[in-house]
């Protein structure tokens, strides 16, 4: 009787426990959260994405460049559909009865693959015209299983600057994967300024929970709105672009092969990105996207390729003045130091060609005349100085030297897809020659040729710390972002290793370049009343006519904007690179061209390096 006592209280306190399990529980979900309430709700109630407009862009001056506009998709809830008049369903949407058929070939291919839900929306048909959107809305109520759903499309406000800003388009599975704020059907960023900034851009999504009757339609808010949530609008930003330089930049270049890059030296701030040839950007937006894309991707010119950071280019003679400034700095020359040149450097059968000038030259009328002899012998004397224990060190020593000026590696800039360049290194030469080189066998690389190659977004950066006298901002194109601030790398100064004393010759003499009596190089970029300094460069090119190269910065005290102008098969720079260098100087610092110079600016501006026979 005792155990049976026992197990009478245990089966009794067994079944307390469940009894008041049941009614904690009870009250769980009647009293204290309601969600669970709410969620059983969820069969006279829809979800609808209030999708945030994406943050406005405007240019250094406050112009507006990039806005929204509105768009609209048509949604389907699988479960919700009946029969339709396919006929009427057609006219309003305005498509074709072939077309109908394929959308919902297409829905029940993603249902069977469980790409989409039979009970949440998707998709059905993307990117409503204003003018659909209107008629199909007067005649919803008769297509169950249906609703529009608003979003925004991007807005370009001038026809310029597509490789700067980027576009917008539907994400991937890799990009919902990544980051899970994303759901089929979003849109994102997926080149230049659009992809960079995107988190800052794209704001955050809303909600709002309806009430929908058996047909699914509307019949007001859910709970008054109390489980709405709203969207938050992408914060604004500010380039450090002037739209007004980069479309005059895109017209100088109209009909030619290259880029432009502009810099203000002392905050690394980029005024223009010019890659031609280019594209309106505003061909990438809406539903002819795709058949654009295609068409851009197939022409040969590549107007989708950003010449101004994945361009590969020897800079030629430009480089000349890196050279000088590390030979002053290792004490190999003095700006008094003087190399003749007879048509060229030559030692035994090897000989590299120079074109004609007075010989000997010093230091500034070597930059001013471009002497390929003086550069020679400045190189390597750099490479076989005695205070390194061999030619290896000494190329290392070198090369070190250009990492610390920005090339070989990537600058950083804000821009997506910015490749590194590249400068060997003496392992380079070590494999390639099996360890037997000199200086001799490298001496290309005096004169910006052999396997150096960089970007022209490196080489307006040179030009910027050659303005500078020594320093450099890591080049960025957003100034502002709305309530927040830009990475602490653009506001971060570095330092080249090159004391600022050395500077001063070499800048003379890309002053002499452009001012200087006979023989100077480039006497075409001169601007009435601006002391601007430039070195010309011809980049060798073994698949056609060289490229024309062409660097500067004006102006010369207290420089306000540094440049680099790439002209494929443009000959020596100062037939292409350097009038155009000089045109977009002076716009930027006068604001027009001077009647003296309309002939040269004119000549740039019809010039056709695409079409016409050379």
């Amino acid at each position: 009787m005792e155990n049976l006592s026992r197990r009478t209280i245990v089966i009794a306190l067994i079944f307390l426990f469940i009894g008041v399990t049941f009614v904690i529980k009870l009250f769980i979900l009647q009293v204290y959260d309601p969600s669970y309430k709410f969620s059983a709700e969820s069969n006279t109630r829809r979800e609808i994405i209030n999708f945030p407009a994406r943050g406005l862009i405007y240019d250094r001056n406050g112009k507006l460049v990039v806005s929204n506009q509105a768009d609209y998709d048509l949604m389907v809830v699988p479960r919700e559909l009946k029969p339709i008049d396919s006929l009427d369903f057609c006219r309003a949407l305005e498509i074709e009865m072939e077309d109908l058929r394929a959308l919902f070939h297409d829905m029940r291919s993603k249902l069977k693959n469980k790409k989409i839900s039979w009970i949440k929306p998707s998709i059905f048909y993307k990117q409503l015209s204003a003018k659909q959107y209107g008629y199909l809305q007067e005649k919803l109520y008769k297509f169950d299983g249906f609703f529009v759903q608003r979003r925004t499309l991007r807005k370009y406000e001038y026809p310029n600057a597509a490789h700067i800003l980027g576009y917008v388009g539907e994400v991937g599975p890799q990009d919902i994967e990544r980051d899970d704020y994303y759901i089929r059907g979003d849109y994102h960023g997926i080149s230049g300024i659009e992809s960079t900034y995107e988190k800052y851009l794209r704001g955050e999504k809303g909600y709002k929970y309806v009430l929908v009757d058996v047909h699914g339609r509307e019949k007001g808010a859910f709970r008054d709105g109390a489980y709405d949530i709203p969207a938050v609008a992408g914060k604004d930003i500010k380039l450090t672009i002037d739209i007004e330089l980069q479309e005059y930049g895109e017209k100088l270049m109209n009909n030619k092969i290259g880029a432009i890059v502009a810099i203000e030296p002392q905050t690394g701030e980029l005024l223009s990105m010019v890659s031609a040839p280019s594209y309106d950007p505003s061909l990438l937006v809406g539903k002819k996207r795709a058949s654009h894309f295609s068409g851009l991707s197939m022409d040969t010119l590549k107007p989708l390729f950003n010449r101004t950071i994945m361009g590969w280019y020897p800079p030629g003679s430009t480089f000349k003045t890196i050279n000088a400034l590390i030979g002053l700095q290792e004490g190999v020359i003095t700006p008094q130091t003087t190399f003749e040149c007879h048509m060229g450097y030559t030692v035994g059968r090897f000989h590299l060609g120079c074109h004609h000038h007075t010989s000997p030259l010093d230091l500034k009328n070597s930059i001013s005349h471009s002497c390929n002899a003086y550069y020679c012998h400045v190189f390597r004397d750099i490479l076989d100085n005695p205070k390194n224990a061999s030619v290896q060190e000494g190329f290392e020593l070198w090369k070190n030297y250009l990492v610390k000026f920005g090339f070989g590696y990537r600058l950083g800039a804000d821009v997506a897809n910015e490749i590194r360049g590249f400068v060997p290194n003496s392992k380079y030469y070590d494999k390639y020659y099996n360890k037997s080189w000199s200086s001799l066998t490298v001496v290309s690389l005096a004169i910006g040729q052999g396997e150096l190659l960089t970007t022209p977004l490196q080489m307006a950066n040179m030009a910027a710390t050659l303005a500078n006298r020594g320093t450099f901002y890591t080049p960025h194109v957003v100034k502002d972002i709305e309530n927040d601030t830009i990475a602490a790398k653009f506001r971060t100064i570095r330092n080249t290793g090159i004391d600022t004393v050395h500077f001063e010759p070499v800048i003379e003499g890309m002053e002499m370049a452009v001012w200087g009596g006979p023989g100077s190089t480039a006497t075409i970029a001169r601007i009435p009343g601006i002391s601007i300094c430039g070195k010309t460069g011809t980049a060798q090119n073994p698949h056609g006519e060289d490229h024309s190269v062409f660097i500067a910065f004006a102006p010369k005290e207290n420089p306000k904007i540094a440049i680099a102008v790439y002209v494929e098969n443009g000959g020596f720079g100062a037939r292409w690179a350097a009038p155009i260098a000089s045109l977009m100087v002076e716009k930027y610092l006068n604001k027009e061209i001077d009647p003296s110079r309309k002939w040269t600016e004119q000549r740039m501006l019809e010039g056709d390096l695409i079409h016409d026979e050379k």
